[in-house]
């Protein structure tokens, strides 16, 4: 199957970044595993927690993230669950409300449409309805991206969407690290979060560490250091960003790569720093153009540092259509190193590569 060749299980790059904080150790694990190992603490440290989606229980576990999580802890707090997101959002957001944790697991963003009435409409208003009174500790997980011709109905990036709506956090990790501190991050917040991970993320090995631990929602990082151009990349176009800043290093472009690594709320402070420094901006997402992450980006740093530009701001997404379904449509279709490297020259240097 042509699907299996887009992108074989790599490690992760070696960002400037270090990944271990605090002086922990780690040691070098899958993706999916190191998912599964912030859902296993969470359960095991918290019996508020449980999980629920369909195929959980399944024997690949959604991607690997909730392999035999029902064998250790119980079907009783594993479950899988009908295909009714309605329905059962509902049920996750009243469990919230009575003072559990649950963490839902929607397999991909498109369905979450069906649970708008519950995710936008409740879970993200009521703290602000009932003047911070009530909480609603929930996770909503999805996960998005090309693997196996998955077409325009398991394929949207939606993040552009969930970014628009005040009371929801909205986490989208790039490395190993990261999905597991976002993860204990997103179950400990006592309102709802959002995770939209990326199918190529899954491809990934990273370092580590066992214990718990977990990284701040709303504080990205710099994943390279670089002089010439700031490039703010979204989930696993993290990684492509970075090797192609490694590939223009040797044509004198430094380019500095921003992973912001939440999206609500949005570590402003960080990416107008860069920018200040570099004067230029490629802002790179999964999503749409129109009216998405991309957009959002470029007109807050058009807004609030505009005085820093030298250059416009390129932007780096998916067109604006439904995603086909064939293999080679999928090819023209997606983007990945090769379109950032060349809004990367364009910005830089003023023309195509």
């Amino acid at each position: 199957m042509p699907w299996s060749r887009i992108k074989p299980d790599t490690n992760e790059p070696e960002f400037l970044s270090a990944a271990l904080d605090g002086g922990l150790h780690g040691r070098r694990i899958s993706y999916a595993e190191a998912t599964n190992e912030a859902l296993s603490l969470a359960l095991g440290l918290d019996p508020r927690v449980f999980v629920m989606g369909q195929g959980v229980d399944d024997p690949s576990g959604m991607f690997g993230a909730t392999r035999n999580l029902h064998l250790t802890f119980g079907r009783e707090r594993v479950f899988d669950t009908p295909l009714a997101e309605t329905a059962l959002s509902g049920i996750a957001v009243g469990a919230a409300l009575g003072g559990m944790r649950p963490v839902y697991f929607h397999n991909r963003p498109d369905f979450l449409l069906l649970a708008m009435d519950q995710l936008v409409n409740h879970a993200a208003k009521w703290f602000y309805m009932f003047g911070g009174a009530v909480n609603v500790p929930l996770v909503f997980w999805a996960c998005v991206g090309r693997g196996w011709g998955s077409a325009a109905q398991h394929s949207q990036a939606l993040q552009g969407l969930f970014m628009h709506v005040p009371g929801l956090k909205l986490v989208m990790p790039s490395t190993c690290f990261d999905a597991k501190g976002l993860m204990l991050a997103a179950i400990a917040d006592n309102n709802p979060v959002l995770i939209i991970d990326h199918r190529m993320n899954f491809k990934q090995r990273g370092i580590v560490p066992e214990e718990p631990y977990t990284v701040p929602i709303g504080k990205g990082v710099v994943r390279r250091k670089g002089s010439d151009v700031t490039v703010v990349a979204v989930s696993h176009l993290v990684t492509e960003a970075f090797v192609a800043a490694q590939e223009l290093a040797g044509e004198g472009i430094e380019a500095e790569i921003i992973d912001p690594r939440t999206l609500r709320p949005l570590d402003e402070e960080l990416i107008l720093e860069s920018v200040a420094r570099t004067g230029r901006l490629v802002v790179c997402d999964t999503g749409w153009k129109t009216g998405g992450v991309t957009a959002e980006i470029a007109a807050m740093v058009a807004e609030k540092g505009f005085g820093s530009l030298k250059a416009p701001i390129a932007r780096v997404a998916n067109p604006d259509l439904p995603t086909p379904a064939g293999y080679t449509l999928e090819q023209a279709y997606y983007i990945g190193k090769d379109d950032i490297r060349r809004a990367i020259i364009r910005t830089v240097r003023g023309k195509e590569a």
